[in-house]
């Protein structure tokens, strides 16, 4: 009467994908707020934002991921961005301009990036559902974006209960 129970999951040829394995979270991220250099708190002066660029110590954003952005409604020149960039550039990793939301989001769409789809080549792949995740939405996007021109299938889920997203038409 005992009948062997057979785990047909774990014998099944889904391969699952977990975003949360790819997520950076050792490398250091930094905020450059221009507001914080505004003269009376509305427009960038240049002498001293020039004075500010010369006498600031940009190695300790080495290796490190950074946005610039202004918090202020304030007047900035296009050419504080350039500035701030041309400095940064030989220490970070990554410079971003845009809001610490925005950086992550670069963060993820890098590192989706970075995975060989070679190694998903004509799988039938499930992307793991529950994750900490900061903007899931934009992870599930990307990842559908990278993986579907070579998996034979895209599903969304757990391999006991997916959801289908993409199958290739044979």
């Amino acid at each position: 009467m005992s009948e062997e129970i057979i785990n047909k999951v774990k014998s099944s040829p889904l391969v699952t994908l977990d975003l949360e394995d790819i997520l950076d979270k050792t490398t250091n991220r930094f905020t450059i707020d221009l507001k914080d250099h505004l003269f009376q708190g509305i427009v960038l002066k240049e002498k001293d934002f020039r004075d500010f660029i010369k006498s600031h110590d940009w190695t300790s954003y080495s290796g490190s991921y950074v946005n610039i952005w202004c918090s202020a409604d304030a007047i900035i020149p296009n050419w504080a961005y350039m500035l701030l960039t041309s400095r940064l550039s030989p220490f970070a990793e990554m410079i971003v301009y845009g809001s610490t939301d925005e950086m992550e989001k670069e963060i993820l769409r890098l590192n989706i990036q970075k995975i060989d789809q070679m190694d998903y080549d004509n799988a039938k792949v499930v992307i793991k559902g529950c994750s900490e995740l900061s903007h899931p939405e934009f992870a599930f996007t990307e990842i559908t974006k990278h993986l579907t021109p070579v998996v034979s299938s895209l599903m969304f889920g757990e391999p006991c209960s997916t959801v289908p997203i993409y199958k290739l038409k044979r």
